[in-house]
């Protein structure tokens, strides 16, 4: 795809981001979302610790994918965790996603990280597949708990 360009997003691309997110909405099939305010968006870009990529074709965004720094006490390097990636229904399967990891890991690479790491559910097939796809050095079957803290 010739004329997709991946963009960090930075404090000043708080409509971007939410675009991005309003994506995320629809691929997600989120119900009853709604919208952080626009100020703590952009909070969130400033932070060091919050990385924000978009694929943009023709200045819409088509994909994205956000990640979180971890410090770690095993290494000085830090680790990337991938929290969400998505790409628009309409450009799915055109290598969009596989775009976004190898952006994004060259990145990380650059800045001295020592890991990119994401996770799947079992149970959802298509984000485990697109993710053998994009060629982990390892990978590892998990459990994963959350705690409801509300």
């Amino acid at each position: 795809m010739n004329d997709l360009h991946i963009k960090k997003l930075s404090v000043n691309d708080v409509s971007c981001f939410e675009n991005l997110i309003i994506m995320f909405e629809e691929v997600f099939e989120m119900k009853k979302f709604s919208m952080p305010k626009s100020e703590y968006l952009g909070e969130l870009l400033g932070k060091e610790s919050f990385h924000v990529f978009v694929a943009l074709k023709e200045d819409s965004v088509i994909g994205g994918l956000t990640a979180y720094t971890l410090n770690q006490y095993y290494s000085e390097k830090p680790l990337a965790y991938i929290f969400d990636l998505a790409v628009a229904g309409l450009w799915q399967r055109q290598g969009i996603g596989n775009a976004l990891i190898m952006h994004t890991k060259s990145y990380f690479r650059q800045n001295g990280y020592s890991e990119v790491f994401v996770q799947a559910d079992r149970v959802d097939d298509y984000a485990v597949d697109f993710y053998r796809k994009t060629n982990p050095t390892e990978e590892e079957d998990v459990l994963h708990f959350y705690y409801t803290l509300d």
